[in-house]
This record gives C-alpha cells, sequence and structure tokens, in this order.
C-alpha cells in the first residue's frame, strides 16, 4: 500500500515536472530565439540592394588617437571592411592609397611612366560623401592625464579607465557614425552604437571575428582583444543603424544634388525663356556667378543669380565654376 502511494506520488511529481517544464519551454524558446537573433544581428555586417555612391572614410579631428594605446588600428581601418563588405557604398581611399597614386601621377607628369600608361587628369572619382567615425563624449574626464594614460597604453585610476566613450575597464563602447554630403555639406546622418563586455557571449558562431569576417582583413588587434571586440561590436551597431537610415538617399548623388555653380565668361543677358524671346531679365557681366537648376534646352541652361532672378543663359558664355 505505501509502495502504490509512493510510486504514485512519484509518477504524480514526475508529471507535475514534466507539465511544468512544457509550461516553462516557450519562454525558454523565446529566450533562446531572442539571443540567437541578437547574435546574428552581431556577426553580420548589413549588406545593401544598391550602391549610394562613393564614401571616403576620414578620422575624427582633434589628434586623439585614443586607439593606439590599446595597440589597435585606427577605427577607420575596421569601418573600411564594413564598407567594402556590405556593398553600400563605393570606397574611395583619401589616405595612403592616394600619397601613392599622386606618386604615380607625378612620375607621369615628369615621362618617367611608359608611353600609353593612361594615367592623367580628369580620372579619379570624386567621393560623394565623407564618413567619419568616433567615440561619443560623455565624460568630463576625457581630457588631460586621462588621456595621456590611455595614449600610454597605462590605464590607471578612474580617468585613465575612462576617456569618452570608452571604458576599458568594464570593457564598454559608446561610438558615432556621421556621414557628411561633401557636396552641400550637410550632414545627412548619425547614427550611435554602443556594446558591452556582455554581448560577446552572444557571438555565436563568432562569424564577424573569423576568417569570413573582420579576422581575415588583418585587424587582429579588434579580433583578438576583448576591448578591440567590444568596439568592434559597437561600430558594427552604428554602421548597421547607419544604413538603415540612409536607405532613403538616391543611388545617383551626383545627379541629384545642388548643380555646381558657373561662372560667365563673356558678357551675356539673362533671358526670360529658351527661346530668347521677351524683355531680358537682366544684364550679366564677365566674373558673375550664376546656379543652375538643372533644367536645360539645347544650349540654353536654366539659372539663379544671387538676388534670386531666374532666367536662362547660353551655355558658350559660361565655365564651371573653379
Amino acid at each position: 500500500m505505501n509502495i502504490a502511494c509512493n510510486r504514485g506520488a512519484l509518477v504524480a511529481a514526475l508529471a507535475a515536472g514534466v507539465a511544468a517544464a512544457l509550461c516553462a519551454a516557450p519562454a525558454h524558446a523565446q529566450r533562446g530565439s531572442a539571443q540567437q537573433q541578437r547574435a546574428q544581428q552581431m556577426n553580420e555586417i548589413p549588406v545593401c540592394s544598391r550602391n549610394l555612391g562613393s564614401i571616403s572614410v576620414m578620422e575624427a579631428e582633434g589628434g586623439r588617437n585614443w586607439w593606439s594605446g590599446q595597440q589597435l588600428p585606427a577605427p577607420s581601418a575596421l569601418i573600411k571592411v564594413f564598407v567594402n563588405r556590405s556593398r553600400c557604398f563605393t570606397l574611395v581611399d583619401r589616405g595612403r592609397g592616394l600619397g601613392a597614386a599622386m606618386g604615380e601621377r607625378e612620375l607621369g607628369a615628369s615621362g618617367q611612366l611608359r608611353n600609353r600608361s593612361n594615367i592623367g587628369a580628369g580620372q579619379m572619382r570624386a567621393a560623394d560623401y565623407v564618413m567619419i567615425p568616433d567615440l561619443i563624449s560623455r565624460n568630463s574626464n576625457a581630457g588631460g592625464s586621462g588621456v595621456g594614460g590611455l595614449l600610454g597604453g597605462l590605464i590607471g585610476g578612474r580617468a585613465g579607465a575612462v576617456v569618452g566613450g570608452l571604458n576599458v575597464r568594464s570593457s564598454s563602447a559608446d561610438v558615432v557614425l556621421t556621414v557628411t554630403d561633401v557636396r552641400s555639406t550637410e550632414q545627412v546622418a548619425m547614427a550611435e552604437g554602443s556594446a558591452r563586455k556582455n554581448d560577446l557571449s552572444w557571438r555565436g558562431g563568432g562569424a564577424l571575428f573569423g576568417s569570413r569576417g573582420i579576422g581575415g582583413a588583418g585587424l587582429s588587434g579588434y579580433t583578438n582583444t576583448e576591448i578591440g571586440q567590444v568596439i568592434t561590436l559597437a561600430y558594427l551597431d552604428a554602421y548597421t543603424r547607419l544604413v538603415q537610415d540612409l536607405g532613403g538617399l538616391s543611388g545617383n548623388p551626383a545627379a541629384s544634388n545642388v548643380h555646381q555653380a558657373v561662372t560667365m565668361i563673356r558678357p551675356g543677358r539673362l533671358l526670360a525663356n529658351p527661346a530668347g524671346t521677351g524683355r531680358a531679365v537682366r544684364d550679366l557681366d564677365v566674373g558673375m556667378m550664376l546656379y543652375p537648376t538643372g533644367n536645360k534646352e539645347g544650349m540654353m541652361w536654366e539659372v539663379e543669380d544671387e538676388l534670386g532672378n531666374r532666367g536662362w543663359v547660353s551655355s558658350s558664355l559660361v565655365e564651371l565654376s573653379k
């Protein structure tokens, strides 16, 4: 009788345990799914379906080389990998590559290169945008000995552990990416990103830091150190947000942007219509700057002057302003 009761109690307990486990399974699965989704986002560089234009990546002004104290390459090197892998922009080099290219052009101009080398003026692609990576400055101790301690790799004291948006002791980073339109100088996008030490445990298979991710791009400091990995995730977070924000940009920024100004090279008149009939809007002197609207009819361009007068002028009377 006691054995049967005990057996019945055991079966009931097991049944209750199974029921509890079944009830708890959806919540656990949801938590696991959320972690997997976050890990997947952390490991994947976003890929664009269309190219948004050409871009150069530059360092922030101010000379805060905070990365050197952690034996890391400049963050621009990391962002360039994101740009290349994402296919969102065509990357134009404005760093060492440009210096080497200009050296080749100087050799060509001096007659040192072989004939038909096809290196000359007018071949370089213009950058439509400039992207600048930086830390978010949120700390009052970001100057003085704090910066000096970080640059020297001597992380001592609270000031030395925190510089701007980088906290080496707690392995956290808060970063920002800004994108500026080179034609209008408008800041078309800004995105913040952040990462913490705990995010590293959600990296899944570590695809981002493997040979197919940034691990194969010669950025060992960002793959082999904890703070480097945290900084990488923070910038990837910012870049992902940035790409989402830039989805509405034109794929042809040169055509859709403000047109380049023109300068009068011969005296003329601002006409009321492209046919030249009717009274002229005003006389135009040599050296006067005009702003094309983008409308053209044959040799006639629609322009505005600096006073807001709009009319038509022959393209033979103007040249692109320098």
